[in-house]
């Protein structure tokens, strides 16, 4: 059924689109979405940074920011989804247009800009939902603060966002927010990890439940920036990370008028890059810490080669605006021989 509903949505510019189809499943999918979207779960349990996931696949954040869909969103096969990125306070985001699409190359491109409700409103919506599932809460920092004081906003997310999450990603590697990526190096990424770890801590003897923190890198990082990104994760016990966020690079793309606006590349373009991080990255964390593969997964043999590369877990986005969510069903029917737990 998505095969004709689809096209109904491409006709729209691609963020009305996305706020209809976003609308449709927070309203229970109703009328033909509801034959178009709803799917059941597939159920291949494992075990991942001590949480137990119904299947492989997830949700990456960035389709519901707000947590404003959720319990639609549960009803479509996922094992598990993840929201926002949020930030302290309520942001407009980037002007628009800001969202592209690249038909051609089943991708898209994107310079939203963390626009989102605040997190006060995601709070809100999580404690409203009837979502008993494993749910990652992608935390960020408003654009106006400066990067020198980048941890007090991922602070100020963890502690709000802390008791209703199953884990928390701390999103340093989005293009579309000024100097965020500088985090991913050096002294501000050794600060970050320090105080967020902390936190977690204080967080945990308070409330006598632990949330894995995971952070999610991006695909732009020379392969001397991961095996960094690699030694500090270890050195400072993040649970998890997520490989990876969009792209700025064009390569291959150079014939394409859409190409040339700024903002971050997902899809097919971006699935080797991602996978050639996943491997680095493996590679360097020798099995120690759980990786979450995001980026260009479009099939089921993406997300295979993603598992073979090192991931224990899958996210999309792409690949379910342009196939629906059969892609859900049929990459965790096609993963669900594997039951590698870590």
């Amino acid at each position: 059924m998505y095969a004709f509903v689809r096209p109904l949505l491409f006709n729209f510019a691609p963020e009305t689109a996305h706020d209809l189809a976003l609308r449709a499943i927070r309203l229970g999918l109703r009328g033909p979405f509801k034959q178009a979207m709803q799917c059941k779960r597939v159920e291949a349990p494992c075990q991942v940074m001590g949480l137990r996931f119904p299947n492989r696949v997830g949700l990456a954040a960035g389709l519901d920011k707000n947590g404003d869909a959720i319990n639609g969103l549960a009803a479509l096969g996922f094992g598990f989804l993840e929201i926002g990125t949020v930030t302290p306070r309520p942001q407009p985001g980037n002007p628009q247009p800001r969202l592209f699409r690249l038909p051609e190359k089943q991708a898209l491109i994107n310079r939203m800009g963390f626009n989102n409700k605040g997190v006060d409103h995601l709070v809100t919506q999580v404690r409203q939902a009837k979502f008993s599932g494993i749910l990652g809460i992608n935390i960020g920092k408003n654009f106006d603060t400066p990067v020198d004081k980048a941890v007090d906003d991922y602070l100020a997310c963890l502690r709000k966002v802390y008791p209703y999450a199953s884990y928390v990603t701390v999103n340093i590697s989005s293009p579309n927010t000024k100097g965020l990526r500088d985090l991913q190096q050096g002294e501000q990424l050794t600060a970050l990890f320090s105080a967020l770890k902390h936190e977690q801590t204080v967080l945990q003897a308070q409330s006598g439940r632990f949330v894995p923190l995971v952070v999610k890198i991006a695909p732009d990082l020379t392969e001397e920036g991961v095996a960094s990104i690699a030694v500090a994760i270890l050195e400072h016990g993040i649970d998890g990370v997520i490989a990876t966020n969009t792209t700025i690079s064009r390569e291959g793309l150079e014939q394409i008028p859409t190409a040339s606006e700024t903002g971050g590349l997902s899809g097919q373009p971006l699935t080797e890059k991602a996978t050639q991080v996943v491997r680095q990255l493996a590679s360097q964390l020798h099995g120690d810490v759980p990786i979450i593969a995001s980026g260009g997964v479009m099939t089921p043999a993406d997300a295979q080669n993603k598992l073979d590369a090192g991931a224990s877990l899958v996210q999309i986005y792409t690949g379910f605006i342009y196939q629906g969510p059969s892609l859900v069903h049929q990459i965790a029917r096609a993963l669900s021989s594997n039951h590698k737990e870590t």
